[in-house]
């Protein structure tokens, strides 16, 4: 096979290591290294001073990254590459180290990198991602209060569509302050369900005990912390600058 890159360095990223090969047309070296950040700048100055041109990684799990984000700044050519590309490439011995493999098919331009975004879009995709789980978090709290609201035999959400939203936040509050009366709590409803009334009177009778009061107490705040999270996050990334 005809070799096309001269000084390749394949990296073997695991959690607490990195184990990495260079190989030129002179030499092979293969050095381990931590992944703490003094660790991994130091594999920076070892590639630096092996004059590597190319490296490859493997794109398993998260660990590539902060080794990714290092070496960006290097002037070199960085891939990442899949995993089952790499292990479909055929002729490996069983003996070879998964970084002495990655920098001889490196050499002779058997791997084809991942798109990797630029440093802001991958930013910006992490606080995007962020900003989702937060939401479904909201989803898992909003369910959380409904099933202490049918432990209490509350049926809010069978009159109202949003239990936490303008008039259903009104009632759960006065509910975490003690009020009982489900006419008082019906009175709470604002806008559309003003019509539901009757079925909110029917719907709000129900037992709600000390300890389903605290859970619920809790669930709100939780609430509104999640709220709060979700605005902040929305509005970095809407402002494209995380």
């Amino acid at each position: 096979m005809r070799v096309v890159n001269q000084r390749s360095c394949g990296l073997d990223v695991h959690k607490k290591s990195v184990v990495a090969c260079v190989i030129t047309q002179e030499s092979q070296e293969t050095r381990t290294f931590g992944t703490m950040t003094a660790d991994l700048l130091v594999l920076a100055d070892w590639v630096t001073s092996n004059r590597v041109t190319h490296v490859a990684m493997e794109s398993t799990g998260i660990y590539w990254k902060p080794v990714y984000n290092l070496l960006e700044g290097v002037d070199l050519t960085l891939l990442v590459v899949n995993a089952q590309h790499v292990k479909a490439v055929p002729g490996r011995k069983t003996d070879v180290k998964d970084a002495e493999w990655l920098a001889d098919l490196l050499r002779h331009g058997l791997l084809r990198g991942s798109y990797v975004p630029n440093r802001a879009q991958r930013e910006l995709r992490e606080l995007v991602r962020y900003r989702a789980g937060m939401v479904r978090q909201r989803g898992q709290v909003v369910q959380r209060i409904q099933k202490v609201l049918e432990g209490a035999n509350i049926k809010l959400s069978s009159v109202a569509s949003d239990i936490v939203g303008k008039s259903g936040r009104a009632m759960l509050e006065a509910l975490v302050a003690g009020t009982e009366d489900p006419e008082a709590l019906a009175s709470l409803a604002q806008g559309r369900l003003q019509k539901k009334r009757p079925a909110l009177v029917a719907a709000m009778q129900g037992l709600l005990g000390h300890h389903q009061r605290l859970m619920l107490q809790s669930q709100l705040r939780h609430l509104d912390f999640l709220d709060n999270e979700v605005e902040k996050m929305g509005q970095q990334a809407g402002s494209g600058t995380p």
